[in-house]
């Protein structure tokens, strides 16, 4: 059966599949979950229809335990019940399903697997959370891929029905959830032939109804509680099949192969892993490597985890096994071993055929550390530690695999390409679109992952595209690329990107520099190392395109995009600017014609924007500078510690290096305060330059800043003394013998503008008229980076009790010359809570408990 295809990430699929077999959606958004709740609601709004014909309704509830008793109430009066969540939202669900399990009703909960917060929050993808609820009595059904949650959704819905329990559908969260490909999609009437109208019939017909009043929820007794509980096994027993009976229907029809236990590798191998998830694509590239090297090894996937088939399992074994690793995604401390290989290691002991297999306990993937083909090389390599860890370095108890040199193991043609963004630059928007482009308007497979850290905005962002003639498995984070691009200047000094190239490569960098600029700003290792590899060099400006497309300084997103599809070729250029232009009608078009053709104008000038750049012979001779990471040389011991150890590794994507012994002593997730102070990202394109002869003092610029970037400092006549030379200070008004001065941490500042949008100095008639500004934003060049000694030297000061109290705590200027405990926050540019929570922390900070929740 041909199916359309259709490119969209793991979200959209099961939102996509889930909505096909929902009369009622209870939703509550959590990270990585939303969007299917987001897109099942969009689609209910257009009027959309289910494959009954009517429109899903949705209940939007107060929190997830909310969500999970509207689902509760919505099976028992009979309606077929949705939910999407993930970590502790599905936890906060647990008492309500052990209720929908125990009551035999058909619900669906889409899971978007995520890390329970423990020592520390981690909002990315394990298993934990999908693991705390495997006593609940719901049966759980686990997708490896996009494609297969497209696939497989529908088995959940259908088995649910027939079998009456409840289901967890779950799959990797972000990895799976938020990595898009081009895939196969469903349509209503594909399930003509295989959805069970009858058991619908039969389950509506049970459902609460005056015509055939019944009584539930009874309490019970010890006579009878026991006997109760003990007599749905046979429905447990009998429910597998019936997940088998529906994946071969579905097998029928699109040609796959779905089983309980699927089994990928060599028929007579003597090494299996076991696992599931989104690892298990890693693990067949990984396989098809090994094979080419003569290695006997293979793959049990796990589909079907609950009700977990013995025979199912033992049959997928080949009888060549003589090693099995399981690998779980979850930690439980104080467990004999992880819940996956429990379950393995209860099931080989149930057929004596199995009892000289070597079973090997291994963990992965913790709060989505990154899982690549050398690791899995490790663990088919593996045969002295019975219990192991991957992708770490665990200096303390010693059960890290040794991973070896990255291999590369992508199908021979893969195209590779990686951007370095800014969080909300719109970079993963533009790649969002740009690798649906290709997927949707060629004949190449189409991958794409974002990897970011946790800021709303404002953050470190990494989109990781690949295409190719072949099926893409690659699960994991790109370290060799075809193409690099920067989308932020200040990144060169920042982080290890260009050599993460391979020969012959093409590196984009976004800035402002030509000529010697070049030569000065980058460092020597980046220069040698283009020079040594034949990397071939693009610049474009555009913070400039973008002031002259009409769509401002800091939406470079498009330009950038269209600049790529340039350098790159996939698609004949004229072809993806036509395309590009189509996907800016379709996005924008609400917005009205001016915006649409801003956008135009943008992708027109990044096509053209693109300058070449010759290497010159002087940059063989490149010095390694290293990073722009200066170790802490002040503040607390504690500080210093954790800013050289823990923060400045992380801070340059250096992090997963960092042993166990380090983090050791944060074993309890406690950090020291104040270590933001030590950041210093440089990340902004523009920031406030102060003129101390308009300025009336009023301090409303320190008082809106949300990250405490730009302060009020008062100085006494010694201070102001030993001040730097060309700092700009004037009088103190009302307080003779001290000196005023607004100074910006530029390096901290994050561009708003909102310091100068309130400045009413600004605003007045003469200054307008005049021209004039008292704060007036300027691109960040080294001229301006140089004044950070002024705020760096103001901020040393000794504070100035006497000033505070002229002017009075209570008032706005009084409370700006008050040091902020919260400072250089992640919040987001411009963000209007934290100026709240700033004031607060100046006005009652050395005596109050601050809770970010």
């Amino acid at each position: 059966m041909a199916r359309s295809k259709k490119t969209m990430d793991g979200n959209e699929a099961a939102a996509h599949a889930a909505y096909i077999f929902t009369d009622t959606a209870a939703i509550y958004p959590i990270t990585p979950s939303s969007p299917m709740a987001e897109h099942t609601d969009e689609w209910a709004t257009q009027g959309r229809k289910n494959y009954f014909g009517k429109t899903v309704k949705i209940v939007e509830m107060e929190s997830e335990a909310g969500a999970s008793g509207t689902v509760h109430g919505s099976l028992v009066a009979g309606a077929l019940t949705s939910t999407y969540t993930a970590s502790q939202g599905l936890l906060l669900m647990i008492p309500n399903l052990y209720k929908i399990a125990g009551e035999r009703l058909p619900g669906v909960i889409n899971v978007a697997a995520r890390c329970v917060a423990s020592h520390a929050l981690n909002i990315f993808g394990d298993h934990s959370d999908v693991y705390a609820c495997r006593q609940a009595g719901c049966a759980m059904l686990c997708e490896s891929s996009v494609q297969e949650v497209m696939d497989l959704t529908p088995v959940a819905y259908l088995s649910a029905i027939k079998g009456r329990l409840p289901f967890i559908n779950f799959f990797d969260g972000f990895r799976t959830s938020h990595e898009i490909q081009k895939i196969d999609i469903w349509s209503n009437e594909d399930f003509d032939d295989i959805i069970d109208l009858k058991a619908i019939e039969e389950f509506k017909a049970n459902a609460l109804n005056p015509n055939h009043p019944c009584e539930m929820g009874s309490a019970q007794n010890p006579d009878i509680f026991f006997q109760s509980r003990e007599s749905c096994n046979v429905v447990y027993d009998e429910l597998p099949a019936i997940v088998q009976e529906y994946m071969d229907k579905i097998n029928a029809k699109i040609g796959t192969d779905y089983k309980l236990f699927n089994y990928y590798g060599a028929a007579d191998a003597t090494h299996v892993i076991v696992a599931m998830g989104s690892v298990n694509d890693t693990i067949e590239e990984t396989i098809d490597y090994l094979a080419e090297k003569g290695e006997k090894v293979g793959l049990i996937k796990v589909r079907l985890y609950r009700p977990f088939s013995v025979q199912a399992f033992l049959d997928a074994i080949p009888a060549t096994a003589k090693t099995i690793s399981v690998l779980d995604r979850t930690k439980e401390p104080g467990s004999i071993d992880e819940p996956l290989a429990l379950d393995v290691k209860s099931a080989l002991m149930s057929d004596p055929k199995f009892k000289d297999v070597t079973v090997l306990c291994g963990r992965y993937g913790l709060g989505s550390k990154d899982t690549t083909p050398e690791q899995i090389v490790a663990v088919y390599h593996n045969t002295d530690k019975k219990k192991f860890t991957l992708g770490i370095n665990d200096d303390v108890t010693h059960l890290s695999l040794d991973a070896g040199a990255p291999l590369v193991t992508t199908p021979e043609g893969t195209v590779c390409c990686k951007f370095w963004g800014l969080g909300a630059d719109g970079t993963v928007g533009a790649n969002k679109n740009s690798i649906k482009i290709i997927g949707d308007n060629t004949d190449m497979y189409a991958q794409a992952y974002f990897d970011y850290d946790s800021k709303k905005s404002g953050g470190i962002t990494m989109s990781h595209l690949r295409f190719g003639k072949k099926a893409i498995k690659s699960t994991y984070l790109i370290h060799k690329a075809n193409f690099v691009a920067c989308h932020n200047a200040a990144y060169v000094r920042k982080y290890n990107m260009v050599q993460e190239l391979v020969d012959g490569g093409t590196f984009l960098l976004n800035c402002p520099w030509t000529g010697e600029e070049l030569d000065k700003h980058l460092p020597g290792q980046v220069k040698k190392y283009m020079y040594d590899h034949k990397i071939k060099f693009y610049t474009i400006n555009g913070t400039k395109l973008g002031i002259e497309s009409g769509m401002g300084p800091t939406r470079i997103n498009t330009i950038l995009q269209s600049a790529f599809f340039k350098l790159t070729g996939i698609i004949p250029e004229e072809k993806a600017i036509e395309l590009m232009k189509a996907a800016a009608k379709k996005t924008y078009g609400l917005k009205g014609d001016d915006v649409v053709q801003k956008n135009w104008n943008a992708i027109d000038l990044g096509a053209t924007g693109v300058v070449e750049v010759a290497i010159p012979d002087s940059w063989a001779n490149g010095k390694d500078e290293g990073l722009d990471y200066p170790a802490a040389t002040k503040g607390s011991q504690a500080q210093k510690d954790f800013v050289n150890n823990i923060q400045i590794p992380v801070s340059s994507q250096e992090g997963n290096g960092i042993p166990v012994s380090v983090v050791k002593t944060y074993m309890t997730g406690d950090t020291p305060s104040g270590t933001a102070a030590y950041e210093k990202r440089g990340v902004s394109v523009a920031v406030p330059v102060w003129n101390p002869d308009t300025c009336i003092e009023c301090q409303q610029c320190s008082y809106v800043c949300p990250h405490a970037a730009i302060r009020s400092i008062a100085l006494t006549e010694e201070e102001a003394k030993n001040a730097p030379a060309d700092m700009q200070l004037k009088d103190l008004t009302g307080m003779p013998g001290y000196k005023f001065a607004i100074v910006v941490s530029q390096m901290d500042c994050l561009g708003c503008g909102s310091c100068a949008n309130v400045c009413p100095a600004n605003k007045a008639p003469k200054n307008v008229e005049a021209g004039i500004k008292t704060l007036a934003m300027q691109t960040l060049d080294d001229e301006l980076k140089a004044q950070q000694k002024y705020f760096d030297y103001a901020v040393e000061l000794d504070p100035k009790q006497e000033v505070v109290d002229k002017f009075g705590l209570d008032t706005v200027k009084g409370s700006q010359f008050k040091q902020p405990y919260l400072e250089f926050s992640g919040a987001c540019a411009g963000c209007g809570e934290t100026p709240y929570a700033k004031l607060i922390t100046q006005l009652y900070g050395d005596r109050m408990y601050f809770n970010l929740g």
